[in-house]
Formats: C-alpha cells, sequence, structure tokens
C-alpha cells in the first residue's frame, strides 16, 4: 500500500470521488447539492492510496482559517473497508497538516456514516458545534482534532 501526495487534478481522486458522490446521493437526498458546492473544489492537498496500480481511497484537506485545515473527502471503496486504509489516508492528511502549519483539523461528516463517525473518535476527534455552512444541517457531524 502507497500514500501519494498529490492535488485534486489526479485521475484517480476524481474517481474516487464520483463514485463518493454517487455513494452519497442515498444518504443526503434532497441535500445532495447544498454538500456538492462545497466539495466540487480544487484542492491543493490530495492523498491517493494505491495498491500497485489500484487506486483504493482518498482523502484531502484544505486551509479553512489560521491553522485550522478541513478534511475532505474521505473514501475508501466498499471492497477495501475495514483494512485501515481510511485511517492510513487521515493519519497521512493530518502529518501534511501539521507540516503545513496547521495545529488543529476539522471536518463534518454524516450523521448516517456511523463507521465514519467511529473512525474520527477513535483517532481522537471530539464532536464540536457545526460550524460554518453547517451549522443548521441536522444530519451534519463536525468533529475537531488539534494535531499540534
Amino acid at each position: 500500500m502507497e500514500l501519494v501526495r498529490t492535488t485534486s487534478d489526479n485521475v484517480d481522486f476524481q474517481r474516487l470521488t464520483r463514485l463518493f458522490d454517487d455513494y452519497l446521493v442515498d444518504i443526503d437526498g434532497d441535500e445532495k447539492d447544498f454538500f456538492a458546492q462545497y466539495n466540487q473544489i480544487y484542492l491543493e492537498h490530495v492523498i491517493v492510496c494505491y495498491d500497485g496500480e489500484t487506486a483504493l481511497g482518498c482523502g484531502a484537506f484544505k486551509p479553512l482559517e489560521d491553522h485550522i485545515a478541513e478534511i475532505k473527502r474521505m473514501f475508501v471503496l466498499p471492497e477495501q473497508r475495514g483494512k485501515g486504509i481510511a485511517a492510513s489516508i487521515l493519519n497521512e492528511l493530518e502529518s501534511w497538516a501539521k507540516e503545513s502549519g496547521f495545529t488543529s483539523c476539522i471536518l463534518e461528516t454524516s450523521n448516517q456514516l456511523t463507521s465514519a463517525i467511529a473512525l474520527y473518535k477513535k483517532s481522537d476527534y471530539n464532536v464540536i458545534p457545526n460550524y460554518g455552512q453547517y451549522i443548521d444541517v441536522e444530519s451534519s457531524v463536525c468533529m475537531k482534532k488539534i494535531i499540534n
């Protein structure tokens, strides 16, 4: 397994995030267009996990505000889940964010993505009040971790 630092121009990242978006349609339902506007952006800090030439999962972060990085687009192919890939991607994103001068990471996920929430809690993220565009979104769970 290899973790590659890249950008959202990476074709494997684009393919994985299209699969992720398709997966989220069932979860987000009527809110999918709301979330899409915040996800269809250029990302300078992207991790793609490979097994040989095969992309298994991805994640990214973007600067949110001073010293806070927002974790975005975490996804692992369904048939590859349960192998520690998401945790590896998240750890690499946190390391990269720390190297880039960030002192904490925050994220938003759906309250229906219980396995994602469990991963974040296991990785020392704590639930925080919803931030930014997620303040009044009842299906959102927001979390934060200090990485310094």
